[in-house]
C-alpha cells in the first residue's frame, strides 16, 4: 500500500506531462491547419482564404450528394474554427470543451471526405480523432491551464 501511495504523485505528473504534450501538439496542429487555409502562392490573405474555401466547397459538392450551400457554409467557417480552437487549446482555455469541439470538427471534416471517398484523408483525420479522445481521457491531469472547467 505504501508503494502505491509513494509512486502515485510521480504517475500523476507523468500523466500531466503527457497531457501537456498532447494538448500542445493538437493545438499547434489545429492552429497551423487553420492558417494554411489563408495561403495562396506563398502569401496569406482573406481573399486567398475565401477562394480556397469556395474551391473546396465546390469540389465536395461536385463529387457528392451534399448541396453547395451546406458545403460552402461549413468550408467558410472551418479555417476560423481551427484557429480559435488551436489557440484556446494551446492556452488551456476550457480544455475539455475545446477538445470536444476539436473532435466534433474532425468528425465533420471526416464526413465530408467520406462522401467524396477520400480514404487517405479520412484515415489521417481518424488519427486526429483518436488523439482528441486520448486528450479527453487525460484531461483530468490538466495542470497547466489559463481557464479551468
Amino acid at each position: 500500500m505504501s508503494e502505491t501511495s509513494s509512486t502515485s504523485p510521480a504517475i500523476r505528473s507523468e500523466y500531466t506531462y503527457a497531457f501537456l504534450i498532447l494538448r500542445l501538439w493538437l493545438g499547434l496542429r489545429a492552429l497551423f491547419a487553420g492558417l494554411e487555409k489563408f495561403e495562396k502562392s506563398g502569401s496569406y490573405s482573406f481573399q486567398a482564404y475565401y477562394e480556397n474555401m469556395a474551391r473546396m466547397a465546390s469540389g465536395i459538392t461536385g463529387a457528392s450528394f451534399l448541396p453547395l450551400w451546406a458545403t460552402k457554409l461549413f468550408a467558410m467557417s472551418t479555417g476560423y474554427l481551427l484557429i480559435v480552437l488551436g489557440v484556446t487549446l494551446l492556452l488551456g482555455i476550457k480544455t475539455r470543451l475545446t477538445l470536444l469541439a476539436h473532435g466534433l470538427l474532425y468528425v465533420a471534416l471526416s464526413f465530408g471526405l467520406m462522401v467524396v471517398q477520400e480514404g487517405e484523408g479520412v484515415a489521417w483525420l481518424g488519427v486526429h480523432v483518436i488523439l482528441v479522445v486520448g486528450g479527453l481521457l487525460l484531461a483530468q491531469y490538466n495542470r497547466f491551464a489559463l481557464v479551468r472547467e
